[in-house]
This record gives structure tokens, C-alpha cells and sequence, in this order.
């Protein structure tokens, strides 16, 4: 499995619904649960700033990471980027095979 980043970012309708929002979210995540199930939830962030909400989630492949995405612009995002992520380890030996 690899790891990946969805940030997201709501759209400005959504963004009103304050008091719908851990409705909208279980919404979500079950959408998510039931039409990607091999995908896991490592951790789920608010954020301040360019996107509203971060998840680190491990998926098999790219095409299960881009429904992770299309799920979340089908359910009122305004953007939704799915990103992989390299353990730093790794990432470090990857250098060494290029140098």
C-alpha cells in the first residue's frame, strides 16, 4: 500500500454549513468506505489556510486515490488534491541510486 495526502478544500456553500459539518463529513467517509474499501484512514486534520481539511490515508493505487478525490468533489469540494507521500527514508535512498 502507498500513502497519500488529500488536502480539501470546500466549496464556499459548504463552507456556510457550520453546523452540518460532522454530518457531511460521516457522509463522506462512508461514501469512501464503502466504494474504496482497502483505503485506510491514518489521520484527518482541520487546517487554517489554503485548504480546509488534510488526510493521510494509505491506498493500493493511484486510481483508488483518485476516487478518493472524485469522491470528495462529488460531495461539495472545491478542490480536492490526492498527493502521494515518501516515507523520508526512503526518499533519501532513492537520491543515493541517482548520484
Amino acid at each position: 500500500m502507498s500513502t497519500y495526502i488529500l488536502l480539501t478544500k470546500l466549496s464556499p456553500d459548504l463552507s456556510m454549513q457550520m453546523k452540518d459539518r460532522a454530518q457531511l463529513g460521516r457522509t463522506w467517509l462512508d461514501q469512501v468506505k464503502e466504494t474504496c474499501p482497502e483505503v485506510k484512514f491514518l489521520a484527518h486534520y482541520a487546517l487554517l489556510g489554503q485548504f480546509d481539511f488534510l488526510d493521510i490515508y494509505e491506498a493500493p493505487n493511484e486510481q483508488t486515490a483518485a476516487k478518493v478525490s472524485i469522491i470528495s468533489q462529488a460531495n461539495g469540494a472545491f478542490q480536492a488534491q490526492s498527493l502521494p507521500a515518501i516515507p523520508y527514508k526512503k526518499y533519501l535512498e532513492l537520491i543515493k541510486e541517482i548520484e
